[in-house]
């Protein structure tokens, strides 16, 4: 029996929809092989979940003790999402520490993270994407700058996040003010990319067995502006078609560019790419290396699709890290 703890929470708003994540894999975890512990981590809070009761971890060892006896972890399951387990922040430390982890590793984790570094990444692959600005700061500058290289309608959004959280469509430039305030206030850097029309489309990549999986593409349908953080998880507000009403041809196109690029980016774990589809091309818009595990999540639909359990699935991926 392997010990693995289940890390979840983080220091951003993605906070909550983490610890659903991780208590989704905690019920689904396979307990005639592991023994699974959820751990919060918020801030220099590092605990142990057990009912109602929260246990410090040793962060010098990353144990627990539970009455007379200390548990050391075998193996981590990565469900945060945003910092500090996502930007791989946290990866580094189990990397020092010797403890496998579900998710890519620092080097990776932290480039497609960084949205904008990301982009520039996958450009060299020859992927088409939409024209975007990196913004270090805000004010009048930057409001002349995308005015000056963008068209409208555009995306503002952090350049480091996820689940949508700060993002906004910008119609006008009257506008774009507002949306970069809100952008800013979730992070100290900003990405702007041109509104592309097409389709939202969705890959979940993994390695297992030392074979790379790719699960059945999927259109993701938002029934409000775009799909942000309250159309993601807010029941009605959009859905995802499992497979995508496409072609099978332009399906196993976005299959092979989300294999190359799980490849080419040195992922591990389950990670999901996803695209703006024109008709023609597959516009890069982002990578997730640590998506969502809830109820109301891709991924697992993705899974279930495949013709796997969730538990299959976390099986695999614990397997693989270790």
């Amino acid at each position: 029996m392997l010990n693995v703890a289940i890390v979840a929470g983080g220091d951003s708003g993605e906070h909550g929809i983490s610890m659903k994540s991780g208590r989704q894999v905690f019920l689904h975890m396979d307990p005639e092989k592991f023994t699974p512990y959820l751990i919060e981590i918020q801030g220099k809070n590092w605990n142990y979940l057990i009912k109602r009761k929260k246990i410090p971890v040793n962060k010098n060892d990353f144990s627990i003790t539970v009455g007379r006896k200390k548990i050391h972890f075998q193996a981590v399951f990565n469900a945060i999402h945003g910092t500090p387990g996502e930007d791989g922040k946290l990866l580094g430390y189990f990397d020092m520490l010797g403890i496998p982890y579900t998710s890519c590793d620092v080097a990776t984790s932290s480039l497609t993270f960084n949205k904008s570094f990301c982009k520039n990444v996958v450009a060299a692959y020859g992927l088409a994407m939409a024209k975007s600005v990196h913004l270090f700061g805000n004010g009048e500058h930057a409001v002349k700058r995308i005015n000056r290289e963008l068209t409208y309608p555009c995306f503002v959004k952090p350049n480091n996040g996820g689940s949508s959280v700060g993002m906004s469509k910008v119609k006008l430039k009257g506008e774009l003010k507002a949306a970069l305030i809100k952008a800013f206030q979730e992070d100290s850097e900003v990405i702007v990319e041109e509104f592309i029309a097409g389709r939202e489309l969705t890959c979940g990549v993994l390695r297992t067995g030392g074979e790379i999986i790719t699960l059945p593409v999927t259109e993701i349908i938002a029934h409000k502006e775009f799909f942000d953080f309250e159309a993601k998880y807010q029941k009605g507000l959009a859905e995802e078609v499992v497979p995508a009403d496409i072609p099978a041809a332009d399906s196993d196109k976005c299959s092979e560019i989300s294999r190359l690029l799980y490849e080419k980016l040195h992922c591990k774990g389950i990670v999901r790419f996803d695209y703006i589809f024109n008709g023609k091309d597959f516009h890069f818009l982002e990578v997730n290396t640590v998506p969502g595990m809830t109820k109301a999540s891709i991924v697992p639909r993705m899974v279930y699709a495949y013709g796997w359990t969730f538990r299959e699935l976390v099986t695999r991926l614990i397997n693989e890290a270790v």
